[in-house]
């Protein structure tokens, strides 16, 4: 073979050579333009959906907002009712003062074993809402019924709810004589009553008991 057909052969390889490295280096190039513009087109949405909506910090931050202000507008509801509350606690109270700083003095008890002591006190009528000529009534839930039971428990200091009325009987003319007890009956009362017109029920004695004497009654 001539020294030509060499030269011939080694200078085609060389461009077969050369193309196929500019072809790859182009293919290269190629992909990392597409690989750009893919990351551009992705990264690039995101960072648009990110500026239209809100990121999970924000809604917390407006939802943390919103329970503020909620929490805001109760704490003032809540304010705004204790206040009541308390106005409607401060009347009771002024109106119960005369007759819960009352001073009692020992009493003579009527004769009967089961008084173990009685005292009085210059209590106060404790106010009525009847109008008009007074007819004592015993019926349970009656006003009349229940204006004697407060006045009873002014006189026993007995609370509303640590209070049963056992009996209630007639003791003369617009008074009436009352047998109560706490809950457990470990206090025992037998309570004297008057009625004073347009002012309410007064009481005007107790006397302390041995035992509930009316609860037979119920047996």
């Amino acid at each position: 073979m001539s020294d030509f057909d060499n030269y011939s052969r080694v200078n085609k390889f060389e461009k077969r050579r050369k193309n196929t490295k500019s072809i790859s280096i182009l293919l290269i190039l190629g992909s990392i333009l597409i690989i750009v513009l893919l990351g551009m087109w992705i990264f690039g949405g995101d960072d648009e959906e990110s500026d239209a909506q809100p990121t999970d910090t924000e809604i917390n931050e407006d939802e943390t907002n919103e329970n503020t202000d909620e929490d805001t507008v109760d704490e003032d509801t809540s304010s705004e009712e204790g206040n009541t509350t308390e106005e409607d606690g401060d009347s009771n109270e002024e109106e119960n003062d005369a007759n819960n700083n009352v001073d009692v003095e020992e009493a003579e008890p009527t004769d009967d074993e089961n008084v173990l002591e009685a005292y009085t006190g210059d209590w106060q009528p404790v106010g009525t809402d009847q109008e008009g000529e007074h007819t004592t009534t015993y019926e349970e839930g009656s006003q009349d019924r229940n204006e004697m039971e407060q006045a009873i428990r002014v006189a026993t200091r007995l609370q509303e709810g640590n209070m049963t009325t056992w009996w209630l009987e007639n003791g003369g003319d617009q008074k009436v004589i009352a047998t109560v007890s706490n809950k457990d009956e470990s206090e025992n009362y037998r309570v004297y009553l008057s009625w004073i017109d347009n002012q309410g029920w007064q009481p005007t004695k107790v006397e302390i008991l041995k035992e509930n004497d009316q609860k037979y009654r119920f047996e």
